[in-house]
């Protein structure tokens, strides 16, 4: 039987062979620690996993400061592509690194599905 990190490795592939846009996929923990991870081996865990923890802790509290509701996703537009992040649960957020010429609206459709599946894992 697979471990709940086996798991949520299992749906970050899923989430890069159904959206071909995504190049990177992570599962970090509101500390900052990576839960699991579908990265590619020149991209470093424990950069990824403190950043996104720095953005989401950032944005929600931008969003609660300038009455914005509850934080949704943060994403940040590159000359290289785009960083997104949506919050899986209230335990974890789900980072993915997309391609420039992505298609946002499917990417966030299915980053969403994938951060419910993976709140019901953590």
């Amino acid at each position: 039987m697979a471990t709940r990190t086996e798991l949520m490795i299992n749906r970050l592939k899923e989430l890069q062979a159904s959206t071909p846009d995504v190049e990177a996929s992570a599962v970090v923990s509101v500390d900052g620690l990576i839960i699991a991870s579908a990265l590619p081996a020149d991209v470093e865990e424990d950069r990824v996993s403190a950043m996104s923890a720095a953005m989401l802790s950032l944005g929600e509290r931008i969003a609660g400061e300038l009455r914005r509701g509850t934080l949704e996703q943060i994403f940040v537009r590159g000359d290289h592509g785009y960083v997104i992040l949506m919050a899986a649960g209230e335990d974890a957020v789900l980072t993915a690194m997309a391609r420039p010429d992505a298609k946002l609206g499917l990417i966030f459709l299915d980053m969403r599905r994938a951060a419910q599946d993976i709140a019901r894992l953590v």
